[in-house]
This record gives structure tokens, C-alpha cells and sequence, in this order.
């Protein structure tokens, strides 16, 4: 879609496997304070920041992931002080914390603070801030993405 703001209103929906909605549903609503929608035996409908998700329930595990590529998602938040109070709720709740809370990518134009959680299905979720927001979508000289960085300090 062009810059004619035809997706301006959307919502983003993203529907990924779990093994257990019980335990889905204990993490999402109960752990990361998500809404819960409608229902059923194989599948919850959560809403996570005003987006929609919805947990499949599948049969048959999925392989287990080496690191937090290729698959993990979750949230931006525009504050630090955003983040590090949803980062202390986490805490609290004592959520499976995959990756400890950390800077990557210190002193460029593309750090950010961010902690990595697991839910009880094995989805990497991330949780992050960046000081310099225009990091998120822009930064294009960065050409990395990922583990690595090309960019210097005063980029």
C-alpha cells in the first residue's frame, strides 16, 4: 500500500502455535495483562496493545528454535520508563525471562533496551525501547539487522 494512509487505520492481527490454551491464557491475560476475545477448544483471541492475536492450539510440536531468530515478536514501548515498568511486572509475575533485560547495539543510532520472554509454548516474545525512535522504521544506513551493527556512535 502507497503513502495514500490506506492502511493508516488498520489493526495488525498475527495468529501463532501454542500446545495449551489454558496455559496460553495464564500467560497472555493473566501474565502480560492481554485481553481475552472470543474462544474455543483449539483457539484464543487475545489483544495485546490494541492488536489482535490468536493462539492455535497444534498437535504436533514445533522444532525448538536456536536463539531468538527467525521467529519471536512483541511490543515497542516509547518510554524507557515504559519499558523498565512492564519489564519489573514481568519480573513480579516471575515470567520465564529468555533473555535478560540488556542494551544492544550500545553508544549507535540504532540502541535499544530490550528482554526476551518465552510463553509456556515456546514463543520468543520481545520487549524493547529505542532512545532514538526514528530506529524503528528508519536508520536505513544501519544495514544491519539483527545480532550485528555496521553503524558507528555519532551515525
Amino acid at each position: 500500500m502507497g503513502q495514500d494512509g490506506s492502511m493508516k487505520n488498520a489493526l495488525f492481527h498475527l495468529a501463532f502455535p501454542i500446545h495449551d490454551v489454558a496455559a496460553a491464557k495464564l500467560f497472555y491475560v493473566d501474565g502480560l495483562g492481554c485481553t481475552l476475545g472470543r474462544e474455543s477448544s483449539h483457539a484464543v483471541t487475545l489483544g495485546l496493545a490494541g492488536y489482535q492475536l490468536v493462539a492455535h492450539l497444534i498437535k504436533e510440536p514445533l522444532p525448538p528454535q536456536q536463539g531468538i531468530y527467525p521467529h519471536h515478536f512483541g511490543l515497542i514501548f516509547p518510554s524507557k520508563d515504559s519499558w523498565q515498568q512492564f519489564m519489573e511486572l514481568a519480573q513480579a509475575k516471575k515470567l520465564h525471562f529468555y533473555q535478560q533485560p540488556r542494551v544492544r547495539f550500545p553508544g549507535t543510532r540504532i540502541e535499544h533496551h530490550t528482554f526476551f520472554l518465552k510463553d509456556p509454548s515456546g514463543n520468543l516474545l520481545e520487549f524493547k525501547h529505542y532512545p532514538h525512535e526514528s530506529a524503528i522504521f528508519g536508520e536505513r544506513e544501519c544495514a544491519e539487522v539483527g545480532d550485528s551493527s555496521d553503524c558507528s556512535a555519532g551515525s
